[in-house]
């Protein structure tokens, strides 16, 4: 007996010494993200959650389009044929918070606003607006809190930006003179490492400009060169914080609905990545030319082929579901992977659910049309 207890007492003193020698806060946590669910979502949605669950992320981050909005999603419809789009605008939302948010169970869930978000009413700039206010009284919870589609939160040393560039226009002067001043805050602010920075829209001139803050053909001459303006400064904001401290950024936004990494590795910012003259001597010493940053589409919605004469080594996957893992280490800096979400990974009663769309989501449900880029995709 006596034997025992000091075997025991060893062997909890060995954990002790284990635990010691390899603290748990020095051990990455652990983030997911994606955005675009519409379509499919309430089936690609739990396979997701199941992963993210497996993987131990703190939370998931949504970038916006949840539903489709101007026309029934393939997923309500199947359970119901003769859904009409009033009634669809009465319960799409809750379909999204009870089938797609639901799986997370007590993770957090944090969600941006997308361009679908404002298509519940009629799709005029006054329906969009009554959308816009409908989205953040509704989400409020999953917006920390906020009276805007905008906001942020801290987790560890990071500082996490929800960016609003729903509308044709981009983000307005106070939602940007509201970044400049969160990053005046995060500089100054020692326990903040990191910045990342999510949106629906990717900021302009990033290898998927047709389908960005660029502007579309749909949409007015007015809108499009706001967005641009509006997105170049964002994009300006943030390199000059990046390289002003040693503090480091990161971008991840949705939109197109396929994957893709270092999107702003482009031309255009290679030659516009101006400082003004703010940035210390020796401030960053890895030489960085371009914003970090991804696009991460791919969590249902109908998806897109890759934009045509791609540079021969872009990372990118399209036909696929997924979300990107983020792994953040002790110094702030993130490690991103593509975690790819496949039919097996889609729970048991959900498949029963839904099933013969469970193979329509997973190998049709795609969209061939092309984005062509605008004219300013073209700027060197």
């Amino acid at each position: 007996m006596v034997r025992q207890t000091l075997l025991v007492v060893a062997l909890v003193l060995w954990l002790s010494l284990v635990s010691t020698a390899q603290p748990g806060s020095d051990r990455p946590w652990r983030f997911a993200v994606s955005g675009d669910s519409r379509n499919c979502g309430d089936v690609v949605m739990p396979g997701m959650a199941k992963s993210v669950l497996a993987h131990d992320a703190e939370f998931y981050w949504h970038l916006g389009d949840f539903r489709l909005g101007y026309d029934v999603d393939e997923d309500m419809r199947k359970l119901d044929a003769k859904l009409t789009i009033d009634d669809y605008h009465k319960m799409a939302w809750d379909d999204f918070i009870t089938y797609q948010v639901g799986p997370f169970k007590t993770t957090a869930v944090h969600v941006g606003i997308g361009n679908h978000e404002l298509y519940m009413h009629a799709d005029t700039p006054a329906g969009q607006d009554v959308s816009h206010a409908e989205f953040v009284g509704k989400f409020s919870k999953w917006l920390d809190g906020s009276k805007t589609a905008y906001y942020h939160w801290k987790s560890h040393e990071v500082d996490f930006i929800s960016m609003d560039n729903s509308g044709n226009a981009g983000f307005e002067d106070g939602q940007l003179a509201w970044l400049e001043q969160r990053l005046e805050q995060d500089r100054s602010d020692p326990a903040v490492k990191s910045v990342v920075v999510g949106m629906h829209r990717a900021l302009p001139n990033s290898l998927a400009c047709g389908h960005s803050m660029n502007g579309d053909r749909s949409a007015s001459d007015a809108d499009n060169l706001k967005s641009l303006q509006s997105g170049r400064r964002a994009y300006q904001d943030l390199w000059e914080f990046q390289n002003s401290t040693p503090k480091h950024v990161y971008v991840l936004a949705s939109h197109s609905h396929f994957y893709m990494q270092d999107i702003f590795n482009t031309t255009y910012w290679q030659h516009h990545a101006e400082t003004g003259g703010n940035i210390p001597n020796n401030a960053r010493q890895d030489k960085l030319t371009h914003l970090e940053g991804w696009l991460i589409g791919t969590a249902g919605a109908k998806r897109y082929r890759l934009p045509d004469q791609l540079p021969p080594d872009t990372k990118a996957i399209t036909y696929a579901y997924g979300y990107l893992l983020g792994d953040v280490h002790k110094d702030g800096s993130i490690e991103f992977r593509f975690e790819q979400v496949v039919a097996d990974d889609v729970p048991r009663d959900v498949s029963d659910k839904y099933g013969d769309l469970v193979d329509y989501c997973f190998l049709a449900n795609r969209d061939e049309t092309a984005h062509p880029p605008v004219a300013s995709c073209s700027e060197q």
